[in-house]
């Protein structure tokens, strides 16, 4: 058994050497690369390059890229695949109250393929710069009007370079006669606005609505609840995800994330603000009277200070039984001139007045328990009571805590249907980002969830098969794990091949018994035939032993 454990340790020891020279080898690969290509001829090289094609895995299978085509009724549909900006206005507006270097909306978008795409001919619009105001916008086929039909909003979007700080959100602009795509700028009116934004490490996934005040005219921005949901994935795995926004009707909505619900809600109970504001609300004018009490304690007024009470005495006392400790130092000080210290050359006593050295640790203090005068430490006072304060007792005249009284509130409204917002009439896109690259794809606004998803299924849904043809597979992810981070050998070692050889070691390792019908082939005596043969044996020399000695004695007494 103590064999078996020391070769368990041994095989353990082995794995984590190994990783040790695994990294060893990282450290030293860049030199040896050097020096063996400096050593191989062309003709070398040649073979080489043959033997690792011919031992090269198959290559992964290929997904062909054919441009969506929307299977029903659409207001607005795009892909890019026609490689221009076609049908898309950019914005030549100026931002308010900004420095004229950086009012302008000068950013720059492209269309193009994504630098690491797997689906060639897959186009898309990029927001190309970084740090600048970006504004493009295309019109709808019709304006939408929100009545007896959902609205579903859907795009795809990529931060290919991650995302510091920025939006890759739309706006759907309202249908307005002001409206020039021309003059699009972050004041130009919105009815909804959908899509992530992160600065910082705040990841969002906005749905705001502007809602008309039937009473005043005016809009107001509604926010929906924040998502449950972590959505730090989607801004950092450098991959493609499908943004979706499901209205519906009666006021109930959905946010989906590649075709995941991530936020749900209604219109009337799950934004902020809420779109109708109270029914009452406080009495601006109500005022608290002066006598109301609103103490739920009060000190007990018949109680009386103790005569005992000391209210001088103090808070620490000096221990009266601390004794100085032996050797301590009363005539040394803890601080002495620097013997070492030498005035500055330049100093100026008219300007800089008397020079003294600096003041340094007494050497002499340092194997003494102490220096200078000695004094008693401080204690706690076992009399100390503080001041006197009479109890607390519950208040008779106590009338809780006051609050104005409520009243009807003079700007009180109920839209019982916040979904029938205004009609809008183009889509577009007002960003500013830190980081450039930005992948817009997919674009398609309908009011069927059926042609929604036929229109993913062949944009996003090719992407994302493409996607999983190129990765390796379980085994070929385990071991680029490994590659990168070498300490997961030992993991794999102890969760595979230790068990597995524990396994081989306890089950394998005892001696093999010849069975009894081996014994019966070749007639040899079997195990236990073979000890009673062994028993007689001992039994017969014994009493031959016996019987000597006895007839030795018979011949010595004879």
């Amino acid at each position: 058994m103590e064999l078996k454990w020391l070769l368990c340790v041994t095989l353990l020891a082995l794995g984590i050497l190994a990783v040790q020279a695994h990294d060893m080898d990282e450290d030293n690969d860049a030199d040896d690369v050097v020096d063996i290509e400096d050593d191989l001829d062309d003709g070398i090289e040649e073979v080489e390059e043959s033997k690792s094609e011919t031992s090269s895995s198959p290559p992964a299978p290929k997904v062909t890229y054919k441009p969506p085509v929307p299977t029903g009724e659409v207001y607005f549909a795009e892909s890019f695949d026609k490689g221009t900006l076609d049908g898309w206005v950019l914005s030549r507006a100026k931002k308010d109250d900004t420095d004229d270097e950086i009012a302008k909306y000068d950013g720059k978008w492209e269309v193009q393929e994504m630098k690491d795409t797997k689906l060639p001919g897959d186009k898309g619009l990029v927001m190309v710069t970084r740090a600048k105001h970006h504004a493009i916008s295309s019109k709808l086929s019709k304006p939408f009007v929100f009545d007896t039909k959902p609205l579903i909003v859907q795009y795809e979007v990529n931060f290919q370079n991650g995302i510091e700080c920025g939006g890759a959100y739309v706006k759907l602009l309202s249908k307005t006669p002001e409206l020039n795509l021309d003059q699009f700028h972050d004041k130009t009116p919105y009815t909804i606005m959908f899509g992530p934004d992160k600065c910082g490490e705040d990841y969002k996934l906005h749905f705001i609505f502007r809602h008309k005040n039937p009473k005043t005219g005016k809009y107001e921005e509604k926010h929906a609840k924040r998502p449950d949901a972590d959505l730090k994935t989607y801004f950092t795995d450098k991959k493609t995800h499908l943004y979706t926004l499901v209205l519906n009707p009666d006021n109930s909505f959905e946010i989906l994330v590649d075709q995941t619900v991530v936020n749900s809600g209604n219109l009337l109970n799950d934004m902020s603000p809420p779109v109708n504001p109270p029914r009452e609300i406080e009495d601006p004018n109500d005022q608290k009277p002066e006598d109301w009490d609103e103490r739920p304690k009060i000190p007990d007024p018949d109680a009386v200070k103790p005569d005992d009470w000391d209210e001088d005495a103090p808070a620490k006392i000096a221990d009266e039984n601390a004794v100085k400790p032996e050797g301590w130092l009363d005539d040394e000080p803890e601080y002495v001139a620097d013997p070492d210290a030498e005035k500055p050359e330049d100093w100026d006593e008219d300007m800089d007045g008397e020079w003294e050295a600096p003041q340094i640790a007494n050497p002499k203090c340092e194997t003494a328990p102490g220096c200078g005068t000695w004094q008693r430490p401080m204690i706690d006072n076992p009399n100390y009571k503080g001041k006197w304060k009479p109890p607390m007792i519950d208040n008779v005249n106590y009338q809780g805590i006051w609050k104005p009284r409520k009243i009807p509130n003079p700007d009180f409204f109920e839209d019982l249907e916040p979904f029938k917002m205004t009609p809008f009439s183009a889509v577009g896109l007002e960003l500013w980002s830190m980081t450039s690259d930005i992948f817009f794809d997919n674009f398609i606004i309908c009011t069927e969830r059926a042609v929604a998803d036929d229109w993913a299924r062949d944009g996003w849904g090719l992407k994302k098969a493409a996607d999983g043809a190129a990765e390796p597979g379980v085994v070929g992810q385990m071991m680029a794990a490994a590659e990168e981070r070498p300490w997961l050998w030992v993991v794999y070692i102890l969760t595979v091949a230790l068990p597995v050889f524990l396994v081989v070691l306890f089950c394998c390792s005892g001696k093999k018994q010849p069975s009894a019908a081996e014994y019966k082939k070749t007639d040899a005596p079997q195990p236990d035939v073979m000890d009673d043969e062994k028993e007689e044996e001992k039994e017969k020399g014994e009493k031959e032993e016996e019987e000597e000695e006895e007839d030795a004695n018979e011949e010595k007494l004879g």
